[in-house]
């Protein structure tokens, strides 16, 4: 019996400790809890608690990665998709995250989910498919605000995925096919009243300067003359001729040289 009391001592004193002493690393803390009542909050380091009348509660700081499920929403424009995000948070408040709320993540979960479905109920599909960085800032607030009295704080929103039926895909790439096409006639359209604006400017000059129009003539005969393999008959103008015929008529009205 006197050898067994030194080893219950031992025992006791060790159970006491392992009941009464606590590690926390860096980015925990503990919300200590005596009698039922919130005491205060401890850590990092070693944290030494009395046996029985205080209880402490593990608090994470570090950022936590939610993966929003996939949800069904309705647009504003009554078209059908399914949406999926991840949010970012990290707990500030360890004292609010474990009294105000009985499951921060849980709740942090499913708030996301309805928040996503009632933020993006009220947006058009092309504003889901083309400003998603306006929609995630749009959704980050809204999270913050009702997540701030959990003592959480939501520091990003992303939308992963927007997933449409095989309908809406097509029709969204015939309406992407017709804008398109009607970029395509625009420009098009564009390109022939420039091009009609300098013929309209070039056809002032060339009539200011007859002799230009007739070097622009001739030039053309070049180009046209330059494929071998093709017989082209073209006209003459009578402003080409004109010169010539005076010359000829000179010539008849001059009378003939004596003979011999």
């Amino acid at each position: 019996m006197g050898f067994l009391s030194p080893l219950v001592v031992v025992v006791l004193v060790v159970a006491f400790l392992a009941s009464s002493l606590r590690v926390l690393r860096e980015y925990q803390r503990g919300v200590v809890f005596q009698l039922g009542r919130f005491w205060k909050v401890k850590g990092p380091g070693l944290v030494i608690l009395v046996p029985v009348l205080q209880q402490m509660v593990r608090v994470e700081l570090r950022t936590v990665v939610l993966d929003v499920p996939s949800q069904d929403v309705i647009s504003r424009d009554n078209v059908s998709v399914k949406v999926n995000a991840v949010v970012y948070f990290r707990v500030v408040d360890p004292q609010k995250a474990i009294i105000e709320v009985e499951n921060f993540l849980m709740a942090t979960s499913q708030l996301a989910q309805t928040t996503l479905r009632s933020v993006l109920g009220k947006h058009d599909l092309d504003e889901m498919l083309s400003q998603r960085e306006k929609l995630n800032v749009d959704i980050q607030q809204t999270l913050d605000a009702q997540t701030l009295s959990w003592g959480i704080k939501v520091s990003n929103v992303e939308i992963k995925h927007v997933d449409l039926n095989e309908s809406m895909i097509r029709a969204i790439a015939r309406q992407a096919e017709a804008e398109r096409e009607r970029r395509a006639k625009v420009i098009h359209a564009e390109g022939e009243l420039q091009a009609a604006q300098k013929l309209y400017e070039a056809a002032q000059v060339l009539a200011q300067q007859p002799q230009a129009l007739q070097l622009r003539y001739l030039e053309t005969l070049t180009v046209i003359a330059a494929d071998k393999n093709s017989t082209i008959i073209f006209p003459l103008p009578i402003d080409v001729l004109t010169p010539l015929m005076k010359l000829v008529e000179r010539k008849a009205g001059e009378p003939a040289p004596p003979a011999g």
